[in-house]
Order: structure tokens, then sequence, then C-alpha cells
């Protein structure tokens, strides 16, 4: 037996039709919901951007048009593309709007426990046949199918930050996501202009079961003195060309994020190797989390950052 027996779905031997993705539902306008809001958009897509906070509502929303702004400068889109694409996205803070969604991406914090409260308020609103994705970057996805009324429908779509620029969204079936579900996400993924790659359903997938451990390390080095913030970064981005040294990185992704996914790893797997640097216990206790609270492993309160150790 192999572990492909054990994860993928048992479907008959029949073609069966993926359902047409056509409204999109996103809960979450933090960073990431906001990008995946912004990407679905652009595409045509209604979008209904829901938070349970008005004021990060209207974050995400400003945060959409200047990083469209962005993109116009660039040429990559029109002005036009621009207004079109905000007009599409509807804010709101009453899980009620999705009930003509065909797809809804849950993209909040990367807590088991918030993310199955989601889907409990969401799913009374819900129609039958809408399909449920979760943009967890770590969490088992047959774990979190289970815990609502739609198994089949449901299906892991992780996409990397910042959404409208990272090209790549990593699609995880859970051991009873079905063959059109799978197939309506990935026609999704190619619409927004993704490359997908499929993950199995293993602790933090592919993405981050390689990356977060390299940044771990990397915090390692730090905790036992064998070199500086900026010297571990200076040697990644030179020594081994990476366009951002990991600690950099960390503080982009976010140190929260970062701690969540090596507990995530760490409990799974019960391997040592991935036991969580202390010294990244400690800045998340600190409130360092990186450049979304000003101060992680750089303090971003002055221009260039300056690292913190």
């Amino acid at each position: 037996m192999t572990i492909d027996v054990l994860t993928k779905p048992h479907t008959p031997n029949i073609e069966l039709e993926a359902p047409p993705v056509e409204t999109v539902g996103v809960v979450g306008a933090g960073q990431m919901g906001s990008g995946i809001a912004h990407v679905c958009a652009l595409a045509g897509l209604p979008v209904r951007l829901l938070d349970v906070n008005a004021e990060a509502l209207e974050r995400g929303r400003s945060g959409i048009a200047r990083n469209m702004d962005r993109q116009v400068a660039k040429g990559a889109i029109t002005e036009g593309d621009k207004h079109a694409a905000l007009e599409r996205i509807t804010a709101t803070t009453d899980y009620a709007a999705f009930g003509d969604a065909d797809l809804v991406i849950e993209a909040a914090t990367e807590k088991e426990e918030i993310k199955r409260a989601i889907f409990r308020s969401m799913l009374p609103h819900l129609r039958a046949d809408c399909i449920i994705a979760s943009n967890t970057s770590s969490i088992s996805i047959t774990r979190l199918a289970a815990s609502t009324d739609r198994p089949a429908r449901f299906i892991g779509m992780h996409f990397m930050n910042p959404v409208p620029v990272m090209k790549l969204v990593e699609v995880i079936r859970g051991i009873a996501t079905d063959e059109p579900t799978f197939q309506a996400v990935q026609t999704l993924a190619h619409r927004l202009g993704k490359t997908t790659a499929v993950a199995e359903d293993f602790p933090a997938f592919i993405v981050n079961r390689i990356l977060v451990p390299m940044i771990n390390e990397a915090v390692y080095a730090v905790y036992e003195g064998v070199g500086g913030v900026a010297g571990i970064d200076t040697a990644m981005r030179l020594g081994a060309n990476h366009p951002m040294g990991p600690l950099e990185l960390a503080d982009l992704i976010g140190l929260d994020t970062c701690l969540s996914v090596m507990q995530v790893l760490y409990e799974g797997l019960s391997d040592s190797k991935y036991r969580p640097c202390p010294l990244l216990v400690k800045y998340v206790e600190a409130g360092w989390l990186g450049r979304k609270t000003n101060r992680g492993f750089y303090d971003y309160t002055v221009t260039p950052p300056r690292p913190t150790r």
C-alpha cells in the first residue's frame, strides 16, 4: 500500500464534471485574504470579502487599491482594470453575503480553533453545492473538512505571500475531497494566472515543510551565536542566491505564523528536528511578530530597518 492510497479520494471510474466557480467568498481581510480577493476580482470574479472587524475590512480594501495602483504604474493593468476590479469586491461583516458563492476561501489566522469557529458560523449561509477551501499553510485538510457538513467539497488552496505577485498555489486534497472539487479549484487557480502544485495532506504540505524549518534553523543560528541577523541574511542572499534572507522572510511571513507552522510539524510528525527555536517563541511572546508589528528580527521604525540582534 502506498501513501497515495491513504490520502487520495476513491472515486468511480467515470467522468466527473467540475462545477463552475463564478462568485467567490473570502474570509479574512488581512494580508492573505485581501490578496486573494485582489486576484479574484482582477480575474473578473465577483468577490464577497468578509471580516468580523469593520476596520480590518477598510484597511483591506485600501491595501488592495494601493497594490492595484502599483500594478497600474508598472503597466501590468490599466486604470480601467483597477476600477472594474474594485467594483467587483463587496466588503461585509455578515456571513449571509456568501449565499450566492460557488466557493468560499477561508484565509484567517493559522489557528485551528479559529478556523473551525469560522466554518460553524459560515455553514448555515452556504448553498449545499458551495465548495469550501482553506488557505491554511500547515493544518490537516482532512481534519478541517471533518468539522464541516461537506468533506467531499472541502479542499486546501494555499496561496503564497504576496498573493498578487507569487505564482504558486498549493492544492491539497483531504481524504474525502472529491474529483469535481479538485478539478474546480485547479480550473480556478489557472483562471487567476497561478501555477498549481498538488500536495498530499501531510503537516505543512510542500512549501512550508521545506521553507519554515530552514527559517527555524536560521533562528537557531542566531540563538546559538553562529552569526548575527544581518550576517545570516547576507550569507543566504549572496551565498545561496536567495532573493531575501531567511530572517527577513520570517518577518514578512509573520513570526507567529512561522511558530504555528513549526508547532504543527513538531506535533504532527513527532520529530525533534522540528522543535521550534526558543528564541522564535520569545519573539512571539514579546509581540515582535515582524513587519506587521514594526518589529521582529528587524526594527522597521527606522530606515533602513535595523537588526534587533
